[in-house]
């Protein structure tokens, strides 16, 4: 069985990215950490079992990735890409205002993320 190169060592064959997510950094570098350096099959088994609310957003980047790697160079095989580089950045904070009581107001933060991948 082949051994898989080092992360540092593998050439970036795609990239992918997107923009003004409507998830908290917070919340999508949890999952980017779980799938970071894994290979793209288990990462996306990984996004289909692990519960949270920015695991669909993560899985279109990353088969976004993955159809840029083959568009890119139609000989490689998507099975054996491997994620070698993925952040999470934050985006524009939306502010809104929630009614209290006795004529108070709270600031409600609605936060975003740009979320980006690269395999090779």
């Amino acid at each position: 069985m082949k051994k898989n190169l080092d992360n540092s060592t593998r050439k970036t064959i795609a990239k992918a990215s997107m923009s003004h997510a409507r998830v908290a950094p917070r919340k999508a570098r949890l999952v980017i950490d779980q799938i970071r350096g894994s290979n793209v099959t288990q990462a996306l088994a990984t996004l289909e079992q692990t519960r949270r609310r920015s695991n669909p957003i993560v899985k279109k980047v990353l088969e976004s990735a993955i159809a840029n790697a083959v568009e890119k160079d139609s000989a490689v095989n998507p099975d054996e890409l491997i994620i070698t580089e993925a952040q999470v950045d934050k985006g524009r904070t939306l502010k809104r205002i929630r009614p209290r009581a006795m004529g108070r107001a709270t600031q409600i933060l609605k936060r975003s993320s740009h979320i980006s991948l690269s395999v090779g």
